[in-house]
């Protein structure tokens, strides 16, 4: 048996540090920005904030998540989110289903042409005239339908389909169970640990996803959190942004209104970590792994 040596011990030192330090760095701004949402005007603007808040304070969070516009935000991207993710996952299971069977006639040409569109794509132009021509302008399904699988998930699901015993699906068809009954009352049940995993980077993916809104979506009622937290953050005028009157804005520092409205934007998303993490490393790694 193999015993760990001075150096052995000094070099596992050494990288818990330097990945410790590196951590606590990628959560420094993080830190500060989290500061800013619950300090006093005279310490944001002065400077004085850093990772601690100065002069600690609630009404402005209070004042942010009370906004109508910010509350309207809220459950567009909480509806995206939901039904994008449900969506993305029913269709890139069905999908990736047949495609786990190496038998079928074909297969080799169909992955090809899957993994073709991870390379290239149409581009933004032709994507806007296919959304225009569907109708879906200032429509939440523009949202929704341009990323409803994503072929890298659909690979990692594909690929844990092929792992899991051929002997289940054998014995249920030998009790006359037809396919689909054998993806959703066999395979689906077996596969909870990539299938939250992947339905973790579809959510992160709706709920952060800017840029789609960005082109599709110009009614303000419609405007998800990310493209509300875009106006807040460069809009000059924040009153109008949160629906606000500027008398109001008067009580709270602008600065520590942007900030409270990046924390509140963030932290639904952040919630949902600690429910799917104990799935999390094990399907990446049985999804990743071909058998």
């Amino acid at each position: 048996m193999y015993r760990k040596t001075i150096k052995d011990y000094a070099l596992d030192g050494t990288i818990y540090t330097l990945l410790i330090l590196m951590g606590l760095m990628t959560l420094l701004p993080f830190a500060n920005v989290l500061s800013k949402s619950f300090s006093e005007e005279w310490a944001i603007v002065s400077g004085k904030v850093g990772i601690l808040p100065v002069g600690f304070q609630f009404d402005t969070m209070a004042f942010v998540v009370t906004s109508s516009q910010f509350l309207r935000s809220l459950g567009i991207s909480v509806l995206v989110t939901v039904i994008g993710t449900l969506a993305s996952l029913l269709v890139t299971a069905l999908t990736a289903y047949p495609l786990s069977k190496r038998e079928l006639p074909g297969i080799g040409a169909l992955i090809v042409l899957f993994i073709f569109t991870m390379m290239f794509n149409g581009g933004i132009i032709p994507n806007y005239l296919l959304i225009r021509e569907l109708g879906l302008i200032n429509h939440l399904g523009s949202l929704v339908l341009p990323a409803l699988v994503s072929v890298f998930n659909l690979l990692v699901i594909k690929s844990y389909f092929e792992n899991l015993p051929p002997s289940l699906e054998e014995s249920a068809k030998i009790e006359g169970a037809r396919n689909l009954t054998i993806l959703f009352r066999i395979i689906l049940p077996l596969s909870g640990p990539v299938l939250a995993t992947i339905g973790l980077f579809y959510a992160v993916y709706f709920w952060n996803d800017y840029f789609n809104p960005m082109l599709y979506i110009n009614s303000t009622s419609l405007k998800p959190l990310q493209l509300y937290l875009q106006d807040i953050v460069m809009n000059a005028d924040t009153s109008s942004a949160l629906d606000k009157s500027a008398d109001d804005l008067m009580n709270v520092p602008a600065e520590g209104v942007r900030a409270a409205t990046v924390i509140a934007s963030t932290l639904p998303i952040l919630l949902v970590y600690p429910f799917l993490q104990k799935y999390f490393i094990k399907g990446v790694l049985i999804g990743s792994v071909k058998g």
